[in-house]
């Protein structure tokens, strides 16, 4: 629809400085200026605390500026209102791709030789189009590999992943897309200093399409196609979508593509819908940070306001029945059971999102709603929880339930049906309205705290097509209404017209993989630029200064009465506080600590009781949390600073007394062991915690220090409550971020910070021994999946600070983001895996082990290709100049225009000094990594990379698998689940 907004942007006040036209109000009555400076003429809405001014160019493009300090960067995303549901029915999954297709450069950069490579690029295309003709194996086998030999020509003329170069040379970090059923953005963080050659990178960009290595790219997106396929939680989205979109393309077809479509690609299609969607009135230009708006404005108007626009016409979308019976569907997998059910609704710009908002926070809020408080509080089911899920042409209502040992997902779903009950009977308390409506002001606050918050209120504004102001009041609108419209809205949409799937544990019968043809590995150029990237090398930027903490100066430090240390750092932008109780012990010196923390969740004090504890903290606009790592408590409370002192009050109550609750501890250990038994089922848990720890530290490790069955069942109230009471006894450092000044903040401590006169020591660290690699060993662990996962692990030396400004640099060349070595090796030039990375991770601590990871994400036969990939470049480094150089300048770009701020220095100086650091390590790696050569990063691979023995993890289908390549590595050992995570599935029979 036409935004009314134009109109008035349109309006040009002569030759003007500034020029103010007269107010407007939109449909929620909030009241829109308009300026005009330098002939460009923007709107803003007056009590917008992110100022963002709105643009529209003649050719039509959107722009949305909002200036934000606290760091000379600006955070950018360029939204396109094309995402799958735009796909052509007969090349579904299509905007996704061409979301990949996009980073490959075109004419202008990523190319050595235009001209000669363009007729191979036509000739691919041809090809590809004659391939999805052929429908027998063989034929197509052969004409494939037909497409591979020109493709392997082609390449040699291409500058591989030369857009990424760019962006790292300019210092970018965050470089990423993403493609939903409604949208495709692409996201950049860059430094401010950079802004005219990114706009000038990203107008070439978005000027034309070049689908460069095509074939190895399909690739990568057969190995996203498979991940989805062996995660159990994309099905059951899957299936969602299917159920509830009967005629909708949101049902008909997926974002990723089906699998026959990504087997008979078209470069035809993807070059249409270029043309078609990617024209400068379908997309626009979000930039947030630290930015001068007059004079970026005509940046933007210089690069992108040049590009012609396009007639353009929304596709009309299929209209959906209502839904007027309950539908059912199932999903098999291996991962734990659980159901996910939705209600259909009207799209983002309908009336229904702001009541919709205010009912799923009445009933979720993770305090205070009646799910939170009836059956999470209550433990009557083992999680629960709902969310919006707003999409352009219609939203869902989701709910999401697991059940308890025994209990059946047909109960759950009662369960959550009857809290939606509650809501059409009004049983929920008169002031929860308002306390949301102040929640969700609180979280708006915070998301003004960062720039990538406000490009993405930007993104979703211009994409779901709604006015500025209209979507800054959706909070003023939701004020406004009344429990009695709370109540009729529940009745009249919530009835026997949903959609449920239930999860369930079995082997699916209908299970897929893609199957990838043979490719042949090409050769990356690593070395050449296109004149397009030397003409931005060359350009001349004004100067950054770094700006390092200074521990002495950006932190005020006082001692409260009891002599805790307190660490303070001033909020001088809003006024919500976060305040910290930060301990020196967690899990590895007593398991019995998480279950500490997790009990006083379901404990009140002697007022109050526990859901009337967390009522009254909600009112307050607060909350709080207590969670134990490994070797650290974290005592959280945060909120509307002038409410601190309440809740402080209340908070130390609970910390210093909690009351006892026999029943519910009885429940959370049940409970307990039911998480415990579906942590055994959720494959990336498997993976990241249990045979990475495995492969690190051996049987003993601080993934598998955990309570036994046995010392589960046995642990009493007392003992848990009297570690739950150590938490404040025991010798702890106090950090805050708010707005109160450091004698207020003490004074404030002083009174209400309940500890005894004498406080505890904290128990002497336990720290657990890594494994030695110099006897190797391969770990596999058996899961039914399409894909193999990889992690290879060296333990280094000790920490070393003289080593970061190497591992630093070696990291950025080697495997730090899209433009390094591992990605464009095994992603770009073989096509081997979607996932791929590796880091030189340096010790935590002064008394920890270094150590070197590498990970892989590959099919299960490409497996041998992907580990001796891997393992290659792990031994022989790939030595470019050029790439190394960009690496340096990445790194310095990035320290240049990087400023920690907020609670990031408290959290600095801490990690700094369990390092024995006092200062900001980041200046030695800027001075260093300036003086540093190649040489200097070879000779860290050779001592601490090359030729090193790698214990190696492995998950996937032991059917599979090829066990004779894993031989290759180490002696193979088979781990059960129960070995790697310390624990054996509970069976209450055999505990009598």
């Amino acid at each position: 629809m036409k935004n009314p907004l134009q109109t008035l942007l349109g309006l040009v006040f002569g030759m003007l400085l500034l020029a103010t036209s007269c107010k407007m109000t939109t449909d929620s009555g909030k009241a829109v200026k308009t300026n005009t400076k330098d002939g460009y003429t923007y709107s803003y809405v007056t009590n917008d605390d992110s100022k963002t001014r709105h643009y529209v160019l003649d050719n039509g493009l959107n722009v949305y500026l909002s200036v934000y300090k606290g760091a000379p960067r600006i955070n950018t995303a360029i939204p396109v209102k094309a995402g799958g549901k735009n796909d052509p029915a007969t090349s579904t999954g299509l905007a996704h791709y061409l979301e990949h297709m996009m980073f490959k450069g075109n004419s202008q950069f990523g190319t050595k030789d235009w001209d000669t490579e363009k007729v191979l690029l036509d000739s691919i295309e041809q090809m590809f189009e004659h391939y999805r003709t052929l429908d027998q194996p063989q034929a197509r086998k052969a004409w494939y590999q037909k497409i591979d030999d020109v493709s392997n020509e082609a390449a040699k003329y291409a500058i591989a992943n030369e857009y990424d170069k760019v962006v790292s040379f300019l210092g970018a970090k965050g470089t990423n897309a993403y493609t939903t059923e409604d949208r495709t953005v692409y996201i950049n963080d860059i430094p401010s200093n950079q802004l005219e050659s990114w706009l000038e990178l990203e107008a070439t960009r978005f000027s034309e399409i070049t689908n460069r290595l095509f074939h190895t790219e399909l690739e990568a997106v057969y190995e996203e196609k498979n991940r989805s396929l062996d995660n159990d939680g994309w099905k059951v989205f899957e299936t969602m979508y299917r159920e509830m979109f009967s005629k909708h393309k949101y049902g008909s077809q997926t974002v990723i593509g089906t699998i026959d479509h990504l087997k008979n690609p078209s470069i035809t299609d993807i070059n249409a819908y270029f043309k078609k969607f990617y024209v400068p009135n379908n997309y626009a230009i979000c930039l947030s940070g630290d930015l001068d708006p007059d004079e970026t404005i005509k940046m933007i108007d210089a690069t992108f306001g040049q590009l012609a626009s396009a007639p353009f016409e929304k596709e009309p979308q299929a209209v959906e029945d209502p839904i007027t019976e309950i539908r059912e569907a199932t999903v098999l997998g291996p991962e734990a059971e659980s159901i996910s059910m939705g209600f259909r609704f009207g799209g983002t710009g309908s009336d229904d999102i702001p009541m919709l908002t205010m009912i799923d926070y009445i009933l979720a809020n993770s305090s205070a709603g009646l799910i939170d408080l009836n059956l999470i509080q209550a433990q009557k089911i083992l999680n629960g929880y709902c969310y919006v899920d707003a999409l352009n042409d219609y939203a869902i209502h989701t709910f999401y339930g697991q059940p308890r040992e025994g209990q059946s997902l047909e109960e759950v779903r009662d369960l959550l049906l009857g809290q939606i009950d509650l809501i059409k009977k009004g049983e929920f308390e008169d002031w929860l309205p308002s306390a949301v409506v102040n929640d969700l002001k609180k979280s708006e606050m915070r998301q003004m705290e960062s720039n990538g918050a406000r490009t993405n209120a930007m993104v979703m504004a211009f994409t779901n097509e709604m006015e500025w102001a209209n979507y800054k009041s959706k909070l003023d609108k939701m004020a406004k209404i009344t429990k009695e419209e709370i109540m009729a809205f529940a009745n009249k949409h919530y009835g026997d017209n949903y959609v449920i799937v239930y999860k369930r544990q079995g082997e699916d019968p209908n299970k897929q993989k893609v199957d990838k043809p043979e490719i042949t590995k090409v050769d990356v150029d690593r070395d050449s630029h296109s004149d397009f990237f030397k003409t931005i090398q060359t350009k001349e930027v004004a100067a950054i200064s770094p700006k390092f903490l200074d521990y002495e100066s950006d932190i005020s430090k006082g001692v409260s009465k009891n002599g805790l240390e307190i660490l303070h750092k001033l909020n001088d932008e809003n006024k919500l506080f976060t305040l910290y109780y930060l301990l020196d012990m967690g899990t590895n010196e007593d398991p019995k600590m998480a279950m500490a923390v997790e009990y006083l969740n379901y404990l009140g004090t002697q007022d109050l009781s526990a859901a009337e504890f967390k009522k009254e903290l909600y009112k307050l606009g607060c909350e709080f949390s207590v969670f134990s790592s490994n070797e650290r408590t974290y005592v959280t409370l945060s909120g509307l600073d002038e409410n601190m002192a309440e809740a402080m009050q209340l908070f130390e109550k609970l910390i210093n007394n909690p009351v006892g609750d026999d029943e519910a501890l009885a429940n959370m250990i049940s409970d307990q062991h039911k998480t415990r038994s579906d942590a055994k089922t959720q494959k990336g848990n498997i993976l990241w915690n249990g045979l990475m720890n495995y492969a690190r530290y051996g049987k003993e490790s601080p993934f598998t220090n955990v309570l036994s069955n046995e010392s589960l069942n046995s642990l009493t109230s007392d003992e848990l409550l009297a570690l739950v009471k150590s938490i404040p006894s025991t010798e702890h450092r106090i950090m805050y971020y708010g707005p109160k000044d450091l004698a207020n903040l003490t004074k404030a401590v002083n009174e209400y910070h309940i500890t005894p006169e004498r406080l505890n020591e904290a128990p002497e660290r336990k720290v657990f021994a890594e494994l030695d690699t110099d006897d190797p060993e391969v770990f596999f662990t058996n899961y039914d999946m399409v894909q193999a996962e990889i992690i290879f692990n060296h333990k280094g030396q000790k920490f070393d600070k003289s080593l970061t400004p190497q591992a630093t640099l070696f990291n950025q060349y080697f495997g730090g983001d899209m433009s390094s070595i591992v990605f464009q090796e095994i992603r770009e030039a073989q096509g081997l895996a979607y996932s791929v990375f590796s880091s030189y991770s340096q010790g935590t601590k002064t008394d920890r082990n270094d150590r070197m990871m590498a990970y892989v994400g590959t099919q299960a036969d490409k497996q041998e290709e992907a580990m001796d990939a891997m393992m290659d470049l792990i031994n022989n480094l790939p030595e470019s100049e050029k790439s190394f150089e960009n690496a340096k300048k990445s790194i310095l770009s990035k320290i240049e225009s990087e400023r920690l701020t907020k609670t990031r220095v408290l959290f600095n100086y801490i990690d700094a000094q369990e390092k024995g650091i006092d200062y900001d390590i980041r200046k030695d790696i800027y001075n260093k990594v300036q003086n540093m050569s190649f040489a200097d990063v070879k000779a860290f691979h050779e001592k601490y990379v090359k030729d090193k023995n790698y214990n190696v993890a492995v998950i996937g289908d032991e059917n599979r698998i090829n066990f004779k390549v894993l031989n290759k590595y180490g002696k193979v050992v088979k781990l059960s689940l129960d070995e790697l995570f310390g624990y054996e599935d509970y069976k209450p029979e055999l505990m009598n």
